[in-house]
């Protein structure tokens, strides 16, 4: 679904990832681990076209994706929730969803986001910066699968939010993987939530991939070295 070759991230003169080599499988969920720094935001925001990239290709498919602008992306699959939520606070909880179904031409919010969470079809007609950091969160995935994407990015879902609600947040993730047949890259820097939900742990430093293994073969003392400031 996700193919990554000879990738690189600059901000200007600085590096920041380089010659990247990653391959995610279809209905897979990968976990991107790795310390503050390390580049996990700066390859999200890439990947969605919101930083550019400087070398390299980027495969959704069989299309190449590295020229095309953020929407463009959006049209062509690709689903982003950002490191801190970035919902409308001062729109309703129906519109930021509805903000989501832009590209697909539909104006309808497909029934299954409620099912998943029905918390948002409780609060429909709440203001969104009303809700707790848990459900802000709901909302923000709500609003990217509205979009209908094939491959979903999620960019440190866990923070700020309590450790009962990560439990549940990653079984959601994997039923809505099921439902919906789709591809789920996600950073994160809580293993037990990585373990949790993905498949596969990759473990990124310094713009580079040091670990890559199945979430069953991971070797939860060594990442945690990694994650260890």
């Amino acid at each position: 679904m996700l193919k990554l070759e000879n990738y690189s991230v600059a901000y200007g003169e600085s590096s920041v990832i380089k010659d990247l080599n990653l391959e995610i499988k279809d209905n897979e969920i990968v976990a991107l681990l790795g310390r503050n720094g390390m580049g996990k935001t700066t390859l999200m925001k890439s990947l969605i076209g919101m930083i550019k990239s400087c070398g390299g290709k980027a495969f959704l498919g069989k299309d190449e994706i590295e020229n095309l602008k953020s929407f463009e992306r959006v049209k062509s699959g690709i689903g982003f929730v950002p490191q801190g939520r970035m919902i409308f606070s001062t729109m309703s909880v129906k519109e930021n969803i509805e903000t989501g179904l832009t590209v697909t031409g539909s104006n309808v919010i497909p029934e299954d986001l409620y099912v998943s969470f029905p918390i948002l079809k409780e609060f429909a007609k709440r203001k969104g910066g009303n809700l707790s950091g848990g459900q802000q969160q709901q909302l923000a995935i709500a609003r990217a699968l509205a979009s209908n994407p094939k491959l979903l990015l999620l960019d440190e879902p866990t923070e700020g939010i309590q450790p009962n609600i990560i439990k549940d947040m990653a079984k959601t993730l994997r039923k809505i993987r099921d439902d919906r047949g789709l591809t789920i890259f996600v950073s994160e820097q809580v293993l037990s939530f990585a373990l949790d939900v993905a498949d596969r742990i990759v473990v990124m430093e310094k713009g580079a991939i040091v670990y890559d293994a199945p979430r069953d073969e991971t070797d939860a003392e060594l990442v945690t070295k990694f994650l260890s400031v």
